[in-house]
């Protein structure tokens, strides 16, 4: 492993979780709540966590539009708690009358990222992750509550470092990785562009999300000029690339009284 300072990765990994330990400890019985996705990622932050001998719980949230195979990979940690939503993606989306897009993924805080309230919540975010994800810190505050926190023990770990690591210390993961996948997520998730060949590997859940979001077309509210028929909406969603500007996509417009 690559050495930082004159230590492994590893190490500072280790020495992060056991810096805020007592502070997790004082704020909750249980320590930390690791956030397990079941993404190579998780399974690096969960290995060290159990390697480090904090105090931890981990937990999966489940959305109900994870690729089964993630599921599957999930459960084989009976060391991980799986936590199931109080709905579904599809009645929310029905709920929110509208699909979750780029700007507005409502569906993460909803689904994804619940759970952790009045914890220190170890992530295994890496700033190598995406362009937003640079401005994340080592520790920071949950900026919905103040009785939340993060700590990401992997943040400057690029990918080649976690996938030295599982190697090295032969960490099970998620087969859909050696299948060419780079993301786990949900399926279908606004944030990916790999749309097509999710359809066809997930096609009932790809269907799901067809039904929920057609059921949320409404003619006489939306101003999108040529969306004339739930088709035309469902097929503008899956087309999101196209109604980006300047990376910015632009939003539906409501009457005033919505």
């Amino acid at each position: 492993m690559k050495n930082l300072f004159g230590k492994t990765l590893e190490e500072v990994a280790i020495e992060r979780m056991k810096t805020f330990e007592e502070q997790a400890l004082n704020m909750h019985p249980d320590g930390y709540y690791l956030a397990y996705s079941g993404g190579k990622d998780s399974d690096v932050l969960l290995h060290i966590a159990k390697k480090s001998g904090v105090k931890f719980k981990a937990i999966h949230n489940l959305t109900t539009c994870d690729p089964p195979e993630v599921v599957y990979h999930v459960r084989t940690h009976s060391e991980v708690e799986i936590s199931k939503p109080k709905t579904t993606m599809w009645k929310l989306i029905r709920k929110k009358q509208m699909p979750p897009r780029r700007n507005a993924r409502y569906c993460c805080q909803e689904l994804k990222e619940r759970g952790g309230d009045g914890r220190i919540v170890l992530t295994g975010i890496r700033w190598g992750e995406s362009s937003k994800r640079k401005n994340r810190r080592m520790f920071e505050a949950c900026y919905r509550t103040s009785r939340k926190f993060y700590l990401h023990p992997i943040i400057d770990w690029f990918s080649a470092d976690i996938w030295d690591y599982i190697k090295t210390e032969k960490i099970r993961y998620c087969g859909l990785y050696d299948e060419g996948q780079k993301r786990v997520g949900c399926v279908l998730c606004p944030m990916t562009r790999d749309i097509g060949r999710q359809m066809i590997r997930w096609p009932k859940i790809a269907a799901a999300w067809e039904r929920a979001i057609k059921a949320t077309y409404i003619p006489n509210k939306l101003s999108f000029k040529g969306l004339s028929s739930p088709e035309q909406y469902w097929q503008w969603w899956l087309n999101r690339d196209a109604h980006l500007d300047n990376g910015n996509e632009q939003c539906f417009m409501f009457d005033a009284d919505d």
